[in-house]
């Protein structure tokens, strides 16, 4: 089966998203490492109002952790199906969050305009039939020095981080999701991720979007392997994307790293790119 695009997988998260919340609170760390995730930004807590986009909310599991992580921001949170975004719009938040319909591809039209300060996408770019354009689209709303985080099933590459997902999707996932009637969607997830970008492959790819300070950072638990944070930054200039970096440059303001790094550590945060 090829993987759901555009439409067609809008319409498959739009009949999932009455069990998608029950399912995802089955999942060991899944809301605890979005906020990780949101906290991998680096942007100050006590800020005051830093305006964050986030990207592909679904049911707004993302949006909480950013809203629990910063509770002084001013959040948009965007997603394509209007059945998981009536989900995320119900919940009831300390601040007044503005959701919008609509697909990356049509932010402008919808009103959507930065520049923001921050974009944090969760579970997106593996879906979009284009992530080079959504990645494009991000880096065109933030400001400079804007702040990047790509929440992701992005597989290491070992082949015992694939074996324990197909295990996981094949013989725990699908034969609830199955009766649920959303067998398709979840199949999708499973292929989709085999078929996407190893984190190393992802960190390169947003470094080719024109983000510096670059890193790749692991998430515990069952997950390890399995799911990353890439989190980088914007230059202050706007370097256009797929211009690439300039190595040996001084770890400075505005300097440009030499490329995507890995982290294999499971320690405190050290913040956000700087």
């Amino acid at each position: 089966m090829p993987p759901l695009r555009d439409a067609d997988l809008a319409d498959a998260f739009d009949h999932a998203a009455r069990s998608y919340d029950a399912l995802v609170a089955t999942n060991p760390g899944y809301h605890a490492h979005l906020r990780r995730s949101a906290r991998r930004l680096g942007l100050p807590r006590d800020g005051t109002g830093p305006r964050v986009l986030d990207l592909g909310c679904g049911t707004g599991a993302s949006t909480a952790a950013l809203a629990t992580v910063l509770p002084g921001a001013d959040i948009t949170a965007v997603d394509a199906s209007a059945g998981m975004l009536r989900r995320a719009a119900a919940r009831r938040w300390a601040r007044p969050v503005r959701f919008v319909h609509a697909p990356v591809e049509r932010l402008a039209e919808a009103g959507v305009n930065g520049p923001f300060d921050a974009v944090f996408a969760a579970y997106l770019l593996r879906n979009a039939t284009d992530p080079d354009a959504v990645l494009a689209t991000a880096h065109r709303l933030l400001a400079p020095y804007g702040r990047l985080a790509v929440h992701e099933y992005a597989l290491s590459g070992r082949a015992a981080h694939r074996a324990v997902w197909s295990a996981v999707c094949g013989g725990i996932l699908l034969p609830v999701v199955t009766l649920l009637g959303d067998g398709a969607l979840y199949r999708h997830l499973w292929r989709s991720v085999l078929g996407f970008d190893t984190a190393d492959a992802l960190g390169r790819r947003v470094a080719r979007a024109g983000f510096e300070r670059v890193r790749v950072l692991p998430l515990p638990g069952w997950q390890t392997g399995i799911t990353h944070t890439v989190v980088a930054r914007r230059p202050t200039g706007g370097r256009e994307p797929g211009s690439g970096t300039e190595e040996g440059e001084a770890e400075r303001p505005g300097a440009r790293s030499p490329g995507p790094r890995t982290e294999n550590r499971r320690a405190g945060e050290r913040g956000g790119p700087r």
